[in-house]
């Protein structure tokens, strides 16, 4: 068994790479749970000191990395090329800060000494999407590995060679052998995996289906998880909006990784009295964009990932269409090898259309009229999903206000939907548990452990 790659910008095939066997896969988790038994006694300044080695790694080849990103699932080079910084700056932003979150708590008690002390968990599994190949995979492993943890991942198959290039980087880097492993590994030998008493927790960035399954499986040895699953953000656009701010917004969030990315604006709920002109001025913005090749730079639209996708997408927006949504641009699959589809509004847009019940991945945007603010609110909070939110608005204190009623992990006021290593970043609801990045980010897989001390004799 193996995994061919392919380039869906062009449907050239890129590499195989053969399936680990079963005996490959237990050796992986072995020798990550004897190099944890190491790790965790490394300083974390010292840690941190190979994750500044990462990013100057990361700077060097950029165009290398990003270029196998853009191939392997159609991204433009130029978001790539944001990626792989963004990348750096996380690795940096940990060098600097883990060492002092991991430091001992002092706490006031009855005894002589009270801590509270931060260790690791042991090896983590982590389960990637092909979307974000490097900074998903790093969102979590950053973090993970500067706790004192060891870590396996398990990337999409169709960005294999991105996972194997990031196992190599932390190899170039100095990391000891096992601490971070990349697997080539089919869903049965996951499932082994997170079977064994050696895996102590597990993070997965994906749908919430498969999240759900692997929520259940970590379940039965209770195993510690972190879930970043699906997202259908809202996208406010309130009556006193800047309305060239808001569709610039527009086109920028829902267009992120050619739309398909979790907390990409997906859902674009438009107070009446503004909602004419918004979807035009969002229209004229998505019409713009230039697609085309994802390696050449002036590119603003990539491939979407496969036909897969494509088609499925095309239902969705068919599905609209035939319950009275009107196309403002786009609405099409793009002729060719390639798999293309063109960035598209849809106006009329109602609670009972695909397009505004499901999470939508790709570059398709319903416009949902609402008469006020309340029933924007209500609207953005009619979903199974809570990742992200966003709400634009002149005056920061309603923003501020109605930002803190959306149902979600992460809220923006004139901004679109991002992560920062700064934040904390998950989701609420089917959107998911646990999360990312910030201090909370660093304490998800980390034993956060009181040590009492007491007189030895009265």
């Amino acid at each position: 068994m193996s995994i061919v790659t392919m380039n869906p910008a062009t449907g050239e095939r890129l590499a195989e790479y053969p399936l680990m066997q079963d005996a490959d896969v237990s050796r992986a988790v072995e020798d990550a749970d004897a190099a944890f038994g190491r790790w965790r006694e490394v300083p974390p300044a010292d840690r941190a000191a190979l994750m500044e080695r990462v990013a100057g790694l990361l700077r060097r080849d950029r165009e290398r990395h990003a270029r196998l990103m853009s191939t392997e699932m159609g991204k433009t080079v130029t978001e790539a090329l944001g990626e792989v910084e963004k990348c750096a700056w996380l690795c940096e932003f940990y060098a600097e800060h883990a060492p002092g979150w991991l430091a001992d708590e002092e706490v006031r008690a009855d005894g002589l000494k009270h801590r509270v002390v931060f260790q690791p968990l042991g090896v983590v599994l982590s389960i990637m999407p092909w979307n974000y190949p490097y900074w998903q995979a790093l969102r979590f492993g950053v973090p993970t590995l500067a706790a004192g943890n060891a870590t396996i991942l398990k990337h999409a198959s169709n960005v294999t060679g991105c996972g194997l290039a990031i196992a190599e980087l932390f190899a170039e880097a100095g990391f000891p052998d096992g601490v971070f492993r990349t697997v080539v590994a089919g869903h049965d030998q996951v499932a082994g995996m997170l079977a064994r008493p050696e895996i102590r927790g597990v993070s997965l960035t994906g749908s919430t289906a498969v999240g759900v399954k692997v929520a259940e499986m970590a379940a039965a040895g209770l195993k510690k998880v972190v879930l970043e699953l699906g997202g259908s953000d809202p996208f406010l656009v309130l009556d006193d909006a800047d309305l060239d701010l808001a569709a610039r917004g527009a086109v920028t969030g829902r267009m992120l990784c050619t739309g398909q990315s979790c907390i990409a604006a997906k859902r674009f709920i438009v107070v009446e009295a503004v909602a004419d002109e918004f979807a035009t001025k969002f229209a004229a913005g998505m019409k713009a964009l230039k697609m085309g090749d994802p390696l050449d730079p002036s590119t603003q639209v990539g491939s979407m990932v496969n036909r897969a996708e494509r088609d499925a997408l095309q239902a969705q927006l068919q599905d609209a269409l035939d319950k009275g949504g009107r196309v403002l641009t786009g609405g099409r699959a793009v002729p060719g090898p390639g798999c293309f589809f063109e960035p598209t509004v849809v106006a009329g847009a109602t609670a009972d259309m695909r397009i505004v019940r499901e999470e939508v991945f790709g570059p398709v945007a319903p416009v949902i009229v609402v008469p006020g603010e309340e029933e924007a609110i209500r609207m953005a909070n009619d979903s199974e999903f809570g990742l992200g939110g966003s709400v634009w608005t002149r005056d920061l204190e309603r923003g501020e206000r109605i930002a803190r009623r959306l149902e979600c992990g992460t809220a923006f006021v004139n901004s679109i939907v991002k992560s920062d290593p700064r934040m904390p970043f998950g989701g609420v609801k089917m959107s998911g548990l646990g999360r990312e990045l910030g201090r909370f980010g660093l304490m998800e897989f980390v034993n956060v452990k009181g040590l009492n001390i007491y007189r030895s004799s009265s």
